[in-house]
C-alpha cells in the first residue's frame, strides 16, 4: 500500500492514540533493551563500548526482522490482514495525538492557575526538575518538549514510514528508544550508551532539517513569523547541544516570537541551555496551544510532501 498505509496510519494516530489496553511495541523495546543491558553491562566481561554496540545493533535489527516477518507470515495468510497490520504497527510509532494530550494535560491546569497541577504534569514529559517552576518556566519546558518531539514522535517516523514502510519505521523507534534509556553522559552510559546516542544523532540529522523546512511551511500557514523561524533556526539551532534538536527548538520559537532555553535543573545541578528565539513576547499558556497548531501543521505538510515525492514510484 506505501504512502497509502502511512497516511492511513497517521489519521489512526490522531483518531485513538495508543490505546491503553493494547500491547505497545515501544513498551515490548523499553524490556528487550532492559534485560540486554542486564546480560551485557558488565565492564569485567565486555568493554562498554562494545557491550552498548551489541546491545544497539541486536535491538534494531531484531526491530527490523520481527517487524518485516511479522508482515510477511501475515502476507501469506491475506494480503488485507497484512496491510492492516502495517497500518496499526506504524501508527504506533507516531506520537501526535499523545504529544497534544500531553500538552494539554499542562495547559489545562496552567491556564486555570494551578500550578502544583501543571508541575506534576510536565513534570512527565521532561526530565528537569519541576517544582520550583513557575508559569512562565512551565510553559518554556512544554513549548521545548513539543518543539523537539515533533521531530522525533512524528516527522521521523512518518520519513521512514514512507522510506521502508513499517519495518523501518520500527527500527527507527527502536533507536529513538535506545537513546532515551542509554544515550546519557553519565558514568554508566558515557561509553555503554555512546553508539546508541550517536545512531539516534544520525538517524534524525534528515528528519530534523526537513522538519525545520515543514515548520517553516507550517508558520506561514498558521499566520505565524516565518520570517522570524527562519532567522532563529540560521542564528540559533547550533546553540544547542543536540545536533538536531536545536533546529526544530529554534524555529518554534522564532515562529511564536518567544525565547526558550535558559536555567534547568537536573538531579540537583543547575545546566544552563542557551537561548534560541527573541524575547518578543513573553512566554503565556497560550503558545503551548500555538506549539502544538505548529507541530500538527508540519507533520501534515511532511506527509503531504513525502506521499507527493513517492507518486512516481507508484505510478
Amino acid at each position: 500500500m506505501g504512502p497509502a498505509s502511512v497516511l492511513l496510519a497517521f489519521l489512526v494516530d490522531l483518531a485513538v492514540g495508543d490505546p491503553p489496553r493494547l500491547p505497545h511495541p515501544v513498551v515490548l523495546l523499553g524490556r528487550l533493551i532492559s534485560v540486554l543491558e542486564k546480560l551485557l553491562y558488565s565492564p569485567r566481561r565486555l568493554p562498554g563500548l562494545a557491550g552498548g554496540a551489541v546491545l544497539t545493533l541486536a535491538v534494531v535489527g531484531t526491530s527490523y526482522a520481527a517487524t518485516a516477518g511479522l508482515l510477511y507470515l501475515l502476507q501469506m495468510v491475506h494480503p488485507w490482514l497484512a496491510a492492516a497490520m502495517e497500518i496499526w504497527l506504524i501508527s504506533t510509532t507516531l506520537a501526535a495525538r499523545g504529544l497534544a494530550r500531553a500538552a494539554g494535560d499542562v495547559l489545562r491546569p496552567l491556564a486555570a492557575g494551578d500550578l502544583d497541577l501543571a508541575r506534576r504534569m510536565v513534570g512527565r514529559i521532561v526530565g528537569r526538575e519541576t517544582a520550583g517552576m513557575d508559569s512562565r518556566e512551565i510553559t518554556r519546558a512544554t513549548v521545548e518538549t513539543v518543539a523537539e518531539n515533533t521531530v522525533d514522535g512524528i516527522i521521523a517516523p512518518l520519513l521512514y514510514a514512507l522510506a521502508g514502510g513499517a519495518p523501518l519505521a520500527m527500527a527507527y523507534r527502536a533507536v529513538n528508544t535506545l537513546d532515551s534509556m542509554l544515550g546519557y553522559r553519565n558514568e554508566r552510559y558515557l561509553y555503554f550508551g555512546r553508539l546508541s546516542a550517536r545512531l539516534d544523532d544520525l538517524a534524525n540529522y534528515l528528519p530534523a532539517r526537513i522538519g525545520g523546512l515543514a515548520l517553516l511551511g507550517a508558520a506561514w500557514i498558521t499566520g505565524r513569523r516565518a520570517k522570524g523561524a527562519l532567522e532563529a533556526m540560521v542564528r540559533d539551532s547550533r546553540r544547542h547541544p543536540s545536533p538536531n534538536s536545536g533546529i526544530p527548538e529554534a524555529a518554534v520559537a522564532g515562529a511564536l516570537g518567544v525565547r526558550l532555553g535558559g536555567l534547568n535543573v537536573y538531579g540537583g545541578r543547575e545546566s544552563f541551555r542557551q537561548y534560541m528565539g527573541d524575547d518578543l513576547y513573553p512566554l503565556q499558556p497560550l503558545h503551548i496551544r500555538q506549539a502544538v497548531d505548529l507541530m500538527y501543521m508540519s507533520s501534515f505538510l511532511t506527509l503531504v510532501a513525502g506521499t507527493a515525492l513517492c507518486l512516481p514510484d507508484i505510478l
